[in-house]
């Protein structure tokens, strides 16, 4: 555990904010025009997936956060 308080983590925070705002926007731009046509079984794994593709760069992202390492 660390002593002192870190500038990393409030701006890793308003970072993952703004870069999953970013991305819920580019996704609700842009896939519905893409797959809304389809039927929703075949829409449902595409948004399944998108929902959790955000979730890949996580973990590298909060060891940054805590330890000022990317690995």
């Amino acid at each position: 555990m660390r002593d002192q308080p870190t500038w990393r983590i409030p701006v890793g925070v308003l970072a993952l904010f703004v870069a999953l705002l970013v991305y819920g926007l580019v996704i609700a731009r842009y896939v519905p025009g893409i797959i809304g046509t389809w039927p929703a079984l075949a829409q449902t794994p595409i948004y399944i997936v998108l929902g959790l593709l955000w979730l890949l760069p996580m973990r590298r992202f909060l060891i940054w956060m805590e330890t000022g390492r990317w690995g």
